[in-house]
């Protein structure tokens, strides 16, 4: 399922949109931009839709033509199927819908915001509910529960009125129509809490939801079942309308579900709520991540999907299975006879993506194109250096368009341990340019929830190869230090140190070797500004009171120490802040939430993380990127 799969690219032209749509990766760009924007993205390298008999056979994709498509769900009828797909740019995901035999491809949504998750109205063949993020039509925000009416082109935001908290979660996700059109269930996280995972150390976010229920003219949202410390999600109504079924985990689980080395260790459970009294009916006690219940025709059987590991599959809580270990396939939605069942296959590859590919641009005024982890862009403008995580975190350096990329150090002649390495728990990470363009510094050692018992150095070496792989070593290895910076004079480094006894940044003269103390909070990721004048960096903010609830935010400091300033805003995470060469700062923010249940991601950390910019004061911050995945790390190449 993890190997690694390039996306074929038709690209077919001149067709009306109605009929026929097609998959070019580098839409949404204008024709003359100011440059390149560089972000990484964890999410599906290819997605494509399939149809078969519930019993799986006679499988065969759903269109001819190449897109990166998920979640379809039938019509009423099953003559036709909506889904979402980013065929017109990588990371845009807009509503189609098509006949169940690939003919009829018609667009429905045409926004910036996401839209996802679309289910027709059982009672109007027209009308269909779905996710959206937008505010209007090149603005989003938070997720709603929105209509559409496919005839008229009518839209209602069922779910924008509901008064909720700021400062903590507000999404609504997935959707799922009552039989006579009167109601929509749905799973929402509103009111709970901004939580980390393996506390008071895990800094990515849990999640924790409830099961609602609201009229689509948006009266009447109440909660039909909530259980304190659990996440439940993907409601699905009963035939009878007298019954809403779906899965439930608690919510330290929202993490393993979604993280490779923690998927076995994990389960849901499918329940059963009975809608009138609040009556709850475990209907599974099995191991596996079970998701995306529903009940199949107008019986009581109930069918779901093991995602990950050997037990992966469909399965019926009346005992049939079907097994597709190493499929892919994720979010299978049955045809209401209960005959028929629709599919993504996915793949994850390695890299996700090639470096340089073609995104879809938020911003028109730049292109968005996929890079790896921790790109920099010399002074000069000319030259980029970023780890590459796909190849155990080594070094790599590139002109700014990517060619003459070449490795100038490989973490595995550090004596780190191979098995880190490869699972991207070690390496060498946030590499940085000196101004002359000379050495590029980076840290070494293991990172993340290692580097409270792993070495970390700063280490810095020639960019021209010709220290053969041999790095000048600048930091001792007596605490874990790592994410250099350097000063725009090329005379100073900022890092930092973390050890339980020691932490924060510091400041390294290169010429006298003398450290300098910063700061000694829990900080990370510190940046030079262009100017030399402040250094930007992320600061965990612990709660007094409760270690366990703490948030990440981005601030600035002055390299003396003083006018230390906060500029997002307390809550949702805010971290990986870089300079442009504006001197704007870029950054990667939850503040908008999730945009899916958090248990129904694969192998991505933070999938809450979008891009922002704002100004070096903290002011005009607004989003660039508005995905279902996890973005993060932007680097703006302004046009030379």
């Amino acid at each position: 399922m993890h190997s690694p799969l390039s996306f074929k690219r038709k690209i077919l032209s001149g067709v009306a949109i109605a009929s026929v749509a097609a998959f070019v990766p580098g839409a949404g760009a204008a024709t003359v931009t100011k440059g390149d924007l560089l972000i990484y993205r964890i999410g599906p390298t290819t997605s494509e839709l399939y149809i078969a008999n519930a019993d799986g056979s006679d499988e065969h994709r759903l269109t001819p033509s190449d897109g990166f498509d998920y979640h379809g769900s039938f019509s009423p009828d099953g003559k036709w199927v909506i889904f979402t797909s980013e065929r017109d740019g990588l990371g845009h995901a807009s509503l189609y819908r098509v006949r169940t035999d690939g003919t009829g491809l018609q667009r429905l949504t045409d926004w910036t915001g996401i839209s996802d998750a679309a289910v027709y109205d059982p009672a109007d063949p027209d009308l269909i509910a779905f996710v959206s993020s937008r505010r209007g039509k090149n603005t989003w925000g938070t997720t709603n529960i929105w209509t559409l009416n496919i005839k008229t082109g009518a839209l209602h935001n069922v779910t924008g009125d509901i008064k909720f908290d700021p400062d903590k979660p507000h999404s609504f996700f997935r959707p799922s129509w009552s039989p006579d059109g009167k109601w929509i269930a749905l799973s929402s996280d509103i009111g709970t809490e901004w939580r980390g995972h393996n506390l008071p150390v895990g800094w990515e976010r849990t999640q924790e939801s409830s099961i609602y229920e609201i009229h689509p003219d948006g009266t009447g949202f109440r909660q039909i079942t909530a259980r304190p410390g659990y996440a439940e999600g993907s409601p699905s109504w009963s035939a009878d309308a007298k019954h809403v079924v779906f899965y439930e985990t608690p919510v330290e689980s929202t993490w393993g579900a979604h993280r490779p080395e923690a998927i076995g260790k994990v389960s849901t459970q499918i329940v059963q709520v009975d809608v009138a009294t609040g009556e709850r009916k475990d209907l599974t006690d099995t191991p596996g991540i079970k998701v995306f219940p529903q009940y199949v025709g107008a019986t009581m059987n109930v069918a779901y999907h093991i995602k990950n590991g050997a037990q992966e599959g469909r399965y019926t809580t009346d005992g049939q299975s079907h097994t597709t270990a190493g499929s892919g396939i994720r979010s299978p939605h049955y045809s209401a006879d209960g005959k028929k069942v629709i599919y993504e296959k996915v793949v994850y590859g390695k890299p996700f993506h090639p470096n340089g590919t073609s995104l879809y641009s938020f911003d028109p005024q730049w292109n968005y194109r996929f890079v790896d982890v921790f790109p920099q862009l010399s002074r000069d403008g000319k030259s980029l250096v970023y780890t590459e995580k796909a190849g155990d975190s080594s070094i790599v350096v590139a002109n700014a368009d990517f060619t003459d990329a070449h490795h100038i150090y490989d973490p595995a002649t550090s004596g780190l341990d191979p098995k880190m390495l490869g699972a991207g728990l070690a390496g060498a990470f946030q590499p940085t340019w000196s101004p002359d363009k000379q050495w590029v510094a980076f840290g070494v050692g293991g990172w993340f929830f290692t580097r409270a018992y792993m070495p970390g150095r700063i280490l810095r070496i020639k960019a021209d190869g010709s220290m053969n792989g041999k790095p000048e070593v600048l930091t001792d290895g007596k605490e874990n230090a790592g994410f250099p910076s350097y000063s725009p004079d090329g005379t100073r480094i900022v890092y930092r140190v973390w050890s339980p006894k020691d932490m924060g940044l510091r400041i390294l003269d290169l010429e006298t070797h003398k450290t300098t103390v910063l700061t000694t909070g829990p900080d990370n990721l510190p940046g030079w500004s262009p100017d030399g004048r402040k250094i930007v960096f992320t600061r965990k903010e612990v709660n007094p009171g409760d270690p366990d609830k703490f948030h990440f935010d981005v601030y600035t400091i002055n390299p003396d120490g003083t006018d230390v300033k906060r500029l997002t805003t307390p809550g949702s995470n805010q971290a990986h802040a870089t300079w442009t060469s504006d001197g704007r700062i870029a950054y990667s923010s939850g503040e908008y939430g999730f945009r899916d249940e958090l248990s129904l991601y694969d192998d991505t950390f933070q999938p809450d993380g979008q891009n922002w910019v704002m100004n070096a004061d903290g002011s005009d911050r607004h989003a660039i990127t508005d995905t279902l995945w996890e973005d993060s790390m932007p680097l703006y190449i302004p046009r030379q």
